[in-house]
């Protein structure tokens, strides 16, 4: 079924062929915040105005006057100076409620992806320590837009790449090392650049226990492979378990050592950019012509030592690896990586994918508090705030739903309180206690005997109050809200949808009995209640977000 909008759109352009007006190139449908304005309204006439050479209330009454009679619209009104009113028709409305209930869990899925191959990469922290808050934070973003992609035809691939090579790699297997020789009783400095987290203390004592070979026990060739590997096979281990605790199940976990530099990736794009006559040399070192396709200035890609830069690494990671099995590129990235994206974006354009395949979204940091007071120390870490710390406190719903309330590009204040407290205050309880009193209904139902006939012989007309006009309305815009959504590739949209629904469905649950003595009645509300509680089951779904049947 087409979306109400596309037909509205298709109507208005029914009426410009008729008028003999030319036709708009694009119609586009706001909700109006006033019940007066109507339930959809656009300024197409207005747009019309210079190439139709007339007044934009002229073309307002023409598009009126020769709009075709279609069983969702009531009425057009012309409002100011040639705004659009559509109010659509509330038997109409009460009637296409069971184009939800039919559609059930696939309510809200569509093509607006098409069969296009997406590649989705986030997270992907440095091997190097826990996961924080700002990982959870991208990882409730990533998961649940690799949710509505799928949802919207598209296949996709989601992916963690494990930065295991180079000077982090380094700096991490000598830490590591170090702490594996205090737990021998040696005197062992970290390193100048070495990380001082206790998480090490921890993991050389597990090494120990697992009877792990001394330092000395390792040949000195040797050695910085030996510890730098088994502490990244355990962090990595470690961070995969808790993603999935958080609901967080990666298609794929690559290797920046195996899966490019040892495949010899690197110097593979080297050659093929300087076959494109898009390197030179200067210093000593190679440089990328990136000025070419936008960048602010050209970047390095061989070191005058030698050796390549992560640079390099990671253009061709993302031009033999990702471009290789996808025709989109979405990556989510740390704020501090604002200056990474158009050197790039230079890169994969050089190499022949289109402006728009690559994208980069930038995930914003996280303000934990209590109460409206900053948390500032981890019991665990010290300066940061761990992952599975926020997941132990508040577990999983609240942390995924808190997360995707604001859009990823906004700084985010998450407030441990509120995310535990069962009110209205907590969004996330709000929006499953709505599902939860439509599964109490349901139950009292089967409770009091009243039997329950397949929907199509279920009379909708008697759902004339405008509250169930209004729920139903809404109801009816949530395909499009999730197109929407994908095409923007902002899963907070979703989050924030449910929660308004959640507060058209509550207040009416009050005001309103569901069942009561006049049965027609209470199966037509139950028919209205069951389509909001999949609505929000289907919702939920997309953000990786439960919907508890009792709360």
């Amino acid at each position: 079924m087409a979306s109400i909008t596309t037909r509205l759109t298709d109507g208005v352009r029914t009426a410009l062929t008729s008028a003999g007006l030319p036709l708009v190139d694009e119609c586009v449908w706001d909700v109006p915040r006033q019940a007066e304005h109507g339930d959809y309204a656009t300024n197409a006439a207005m747009q019309l105005a210079r190439a139709a050479k007339k007044p934009p209330r002229q073309i307002a009454d023409a598009i009126v006057r020769h709009f075709p009679t279609l069983p969702e619209v009531e009425r057009i009104e012309v409002a100011g100076p040639g705004f659009l009113n559509v109010f659509l028709s509330p038997a109409w409305c009460a009637r296409a409620l069971r184009t939800v209930l039919d559609a059930g869990e696939a309510y809200g899925h569509g093509g607006a992806m098409g069969d296009r191959r997406v590649r989705v990469e986030f997270v992907s922290a440095n091997p190097t320590g826990p996961l924080v808050i700002v990982n959870a934070r991208a990882a409730a973003v990533g998961d649940s837009l690799a949710r509505l992609l799928r949802a919207q035809g598209a296949h996709v691939t989601s992916e963690y790449y494990v930065n295991d090579a180079g000077t982090q790699f380094e700096a991490l297997a000598r830490s590591f090392e170090a702490r594996v020789r205090q737990a021998l009783g040696q005197e062992a400095p970290l390193p100048e650049n070495g990380y001082p987290g206790e998480y090490l203390i921890e993991l050389a004592e597990a090494y120990r226990r697992e009877g792990g070979l001394a330092p000395d026990d390792v040949p000195a060739p040797a050695r910085l492979e030996h510890f730098g590997r088994y502490a990244v096979g355990r962090m990595v281990e470690r961070q995969r378990a808790i993603l999935e605790d958080y609901g967080v199940r990666f298609d794929v976990w690559s290797s920046e050592q195996h899966d490019v530099r040892d495949k010899g990736l690197a110097e593979n794009v080297l050659d093929e950019l300087a076959a494109r006559g898009l390197t030179y040399e200067h210093d000593g070192a190679v440089w990328f012509r990136s000025t070419q396709f936008g960048d602010d200035k050209d970047r390095v890609v061989r070191r005058s030592n030698g050796e390549l830069t992560y640079f390099a690494v990671d253009v061709a990671y993302h031009h033999y690896r990702k471009f290789g099995a996808a025709e989109r590129v979405v990556n989510l990235l740390g704020p501090d990586h604002h200056g990474y994206v158009e050197r790039m974006r230079a890169a994969m354009q050089a190499l022949g994918h289109a402006p728009d395949a690559f994208e980069v979204l930038i995930i914003q940091l996280v303000t934990l508090l209590r109460d409206g007071q900053p948390v500032r120390m981890s019991k665990r870490r010290g300066e940061f705030v761990l992952m599975e710390e926020l997941l132990e406190e508040v577990g999983r719903d609240a942390a995924r739903f808190t997360f995707l309330l604001r859009r990823h590009d906004s700084p985010l204040e998450f407030d441990l309180a509120v995310a535990m407290r069962q009110s209205a205050d907590n969004p996330v309880y709000y929006v499953q206690y709505a599902h939860a009193r439509i599964a109490s209904i349901r139950r009292q139902m089967a409770e009091q005997g009243i039997d329950v006939p397949a929907w199509p012989a279920v009379d909708l007309d008697t759902l004339t109050l405008p509250e169930e006009q209004q729920i139903i309305k809404r109801l009816l815009g949530y395909p499009e809200m999730v197109a929407g959504a994908a095409r923007a590739l902002e899963p907070h949209r979703v989050a924030f949808w449910l929660s308004e629904l959640a507060g058209m469905f509550h207040p009416y649950y009050k005001a309103h009995r569901v069942i009561q003595d006049d049965r027609e009645l209470t199966l037509a509300r139950f028919a209205l209640c069951a389509a909001v509680g999949q609505v929000v089951r289907n919702g939920l779904d997309l953000l990786g977000v439960s919907a508890p049947e009792t709360m």
